[in-house]
């Protein structure tokens, strides 16, 4: 429940500031999403819980993927995004009512797959930063191609190649269609 609570909030958050501002972020951009520990976050040793942080990376994504308009831009489209693989390391504990920022970027790209990075800061010290491996699908099937998504957003103001620790992980971590 505390989940769908900060998808409406960081939804209503995001409208207003697209109001305010009249223009949203560029995909290319880096989204910075507050957030505060709350109760429901924590695990029994009393700092966030280590699936709390993956559900937030959820939040992350869908924040910059909203305030860039690729959210609504994408779904006319008929596309919907898909995690594929997720790759997360932890510095440092969240405590109750700790404010922390989850920045969000697209660091790379290749004829299969979008890279995020997606790192959580307190007070610019790194708490924990994930790698996301996600895939947009077409709603009637197959995947998007780096064509069509360029053709939606544009070029990127930088290189996207995907970085080798990145496709080295991306291999070992992929599942053959043939696995049972």
């Amino acid at each position: 429940m505390n989940l769908y609570f900060r998808l409406l909030l960081l939804t209503l958050r995001t409208r207003t500031a697209r109001r305010r501002t009249g223009r949203g972020t560029s995909l290319w951009d880096e989204a910075r999403t507050p957030f505060r520990v709350a109760l429901t976050d924590l695990d029994p040793l009393r700092h966030v819980n280590n699936g709390k942080y993956l559900s937030l990376l959820d939040l992350g994504r869908y924040d910059l993927l909203t305030r860039s308009g690729f959210w609504q831009a994408a779904t006319d489209r008929g596309w919907y995004a898909v995690v594929a693989a997720q790759t997360i390391t932890y510095k440092r504990s969240l405590t109750l009512g700790q404010r922390f920022v989850l920045r969000t970027r697209v660091l790379a790209m290749d004829e299969r797959s979008v890279y995020m990075e997606q790192t959580f800061v307190r007070r610019d010290a790194v708490i924990a930063r994930a790698v996301v491996q996600a895939r947009f699908l077409h709603r009637d099937g197959g995947h998007v191609t780096p064509a069509e998504l360029l053709a939606l957003t544009g070029a990127p103001p930088r290189d996207l190649t995907v970085p080798d620790w990145v496709r080295v992980w991306a291999d070992a971590v992929r599942i053959s269609s043939t696995a049972r």
